[in-house]
């Protein structure tokens, strides 16, 4: 089982050029010092945000601004299109009647990038 995820996560899109944030809104009444994810925080802008800017051919903006630089690859802002939730969720613990977000969790930009978690915002300290 790996980490749970809270508001605050470091998230990084295979086609993205920086790091994004997850945003956790304090609506799954979870009570904890950071609000912890499940599978349906996957709002773009929202709750996952751009990951500066975007190289996939399959973003409209990127193919239109490659095909006017005569094919050379041109970046364009990211705006995430999320549409289907994370996968997997935690099998085992439910945040508001859905699974929770872990850190091996993935979710699918329309564009064809794969979300990931690197740094899933909690921390597990180690006490001598």
């Amino acid at each position: 089982m790996g980490q749970l995820v809270c508001g605050g996560a470091t998230l990084q899109c295979s086609f993205g050029l920086a790091p994004g944030m997850l945003n956790v809104l304090p609506i799954n009444r979870v009570m904890t010092a950071m609000p912890i994810a499940n599978i349906m925080d996957n709002k773009p802008i929202l709750n996952i945000t751009p990951f500066g800017m975007c190289n996939s051919m399959g973003n409209p903006a990127v193919a239109a601004a490659t095909a006017a630089a005569l094919g050379a690859l041109t970046p364009m802002p990211c705006v995430p299109v999320t549409a289907a939730p994370w996968a997997p969720g935690s099998p085992t613990v439910l945040v508001s009647n859905m699974p929770a977000l872990n850190n091996s969790s993935k979710c699918m930009c329309n564009f064809g990038g794969v979300i990931q978690i690197v740094n899933p915002g909690q921390m597990t300290i180690m006490v001598p």
